[in-house]
């Protein structure tokens, strides 16, 4: 018997919450995939304290979405007992690890917006939100630090590293549009205060990669199409999959403890 997935009354507050919550998990369950693969034991230790930093992020966002909520949903059947479609992650944090370089130019163009976002968030007029925010900024500040070194070591070294730096650029550049839009259900959080606007952090936020990019010698796209969707529960097939292994202990072994 495995355990059926819930329902989620999704109010604009709670929907907003799970959307980073989401965001959290998924990027935390991708980093966490490099536990005993990366390149050098100092950087396994890295990802993995990075990828513990996303996990404590969705925790507590999970946890105050079922607050919000109010029903029999817990931090954990958020996490684990949603179907595909009820995820509302953007589809950057899913697309696969790849190479090295893959991992790094995708955590610079996710770390640089999430450090933005919550050092902007610490003014919501929403307690609980504004106190994960100013927890939450201090580690994507590591994070983006972390990853813009990478990014220019590899985009500055060897023809090889160059390569793989720059492909994963033009591979994930269509996905980072998707971070800046916003909905009806975000705008009337906006207008609350309770939430920021997205869209005036893009000019930062360009600015940000953009110098790293320049040192690493990489280039950045210029086409302005981007994907969509993830944020409406529209994924790839990689979320299936990630889902798969995440949720395996919880769907098969239902109320299970240890």
């Amino acid at each position: 018997m495995t355990a059926p997935s819930i329902t989620v009354s999704e109010t604009p507050l709670v929907l907003y919450t799970l959307r980073r919550a989401d965001d959290a998990l998924i990027l935390g369950h991708r980093l966490s995939e490099w536990c005993g693969h990366a390149p050098m034991l100092e950087e396994d230790m890295a990802l993995s304290n990075m990828a513990l930093d996303l996990i404590g992020q969705a925790r507590e966002l999970y946890g105050y979405a079922a607050k919000v909520e109010g029903r029999d949903n817990d931090e954990d059947k958020l996490a684990y007992l949603r179907d595909v479609r009820q995820y509302r992650n953007l589809l950057l944090v899913e697309r696969p690890n790849g190479d090295f370089a893959h991992t790094m130019v995708r955590q610079l163009f996710y770390a640089a917006f999430a450090d933005l976002y919550w050092r902007g968030m610490m003014s919501s007029t929403d307690a609980t939100l504004a106190a994960i925010a100013a927890k939450s900024e201090k580690e994507f500040a590591y994070h983006l630090r972390h990853a813009s070194e990478w990014v220019i070591r590899l985009g500055d070294g060897t023809d090889d590293s160059h390569a793989r730096a720059q492909g994963a650029i033009d591979d994930l550049w269509a996905y980072t549009g998707e971070m800046f839009s916003v909905d009806d259900s975000e705008r009337g959080l906006i207008d609350a205060g309770i939430a920021i606007d997205p869209t005036r952090l893009l000019p930062e936020w360009l600015s940000i990669v953009s110098h790293v990019a320049r040192e690493a010698t990489l280039v950045l796209p210029e086409n302005e199409w981007m994907q969509q969707g993830g944020r409406d529960g529209r994924h790839s097939e990689h979320l299936g999959h990630l889902l798969s292994e995440l949720q395996h202990m919880q769907r098969s072994f239902p109320g299970a403890t240890w």
